[in-house]
């Protein structure tokens, strides 16, 4: 189990419920430090793993953040799968560091949400890489993309 620190949800962006402009969502953090099996043979991260911190940080920060976590989601018969996944790598993180992982609803739509991601090195404060995930929701009785319920949306427009 990866070391995390929790802090409060610190929300950094707010609402703007205006006709001209599209809503605003929150972004949150999460800490990390990298561990020995993260380390490639080039004594970096593996760029894979960079998916694997994003993940965890969502997960997190759905439950404490928006009070809604995956759990919630099952119960419902509902589930998340990535459609697309961006990444963009600037410099490399290793072994021992600590680093940041801040996500945040990016746009909602229908059948899904982009959430947009930045690790950033705890120490230098210089972004490691940064990109964005396309989810859809699906049905998980059927495995097919299914609208997203609008108290969900309102739930997760914070």
């Amino acid at each position: 189990m990866r070391r995390a620190t929790f802090q409060p949800c610190n929300i950094s962006t707010y609402n703007n419920f205006s006709m001209e402009t599209p809503p605003v969502y929150s972004k949150f953090e999460t800490e990390f430090r990298v561990r020995p099996d993260d380390i490639d043979m080039f004594q970096h991260v593996h760029n894979s793993k960079y998916f694997d911190y994003v993940l965890a940080a969502r997960y997190e920060q759905m439950e404490r953040c928006y009070g809604m976590g995956m759990e919630k989601f099952m119960e419902r018969g509902f589930g998340w799968v990535i459609r697309t996944a961006h990444v963009d790598y600037k410099r490399a993180l290793t072994m021992g560091e600590y680093f940041i992982v801040q996500t945040g609803i990016e746009s909602i739509n229908d059948k899904g949400c982009r959430v947009q991601f930045s690790i950033t090195n705890k120490s230098t404060a210089k972004v490691c890489c940064d990109g964005y995930f396309d989810y859809v929701m699906i049905d998980m009785a059927t495995g097919r993309g299914v609208k997203v319920p609008e108290d969900v949306i309102a739930h997760y427009t914070i």
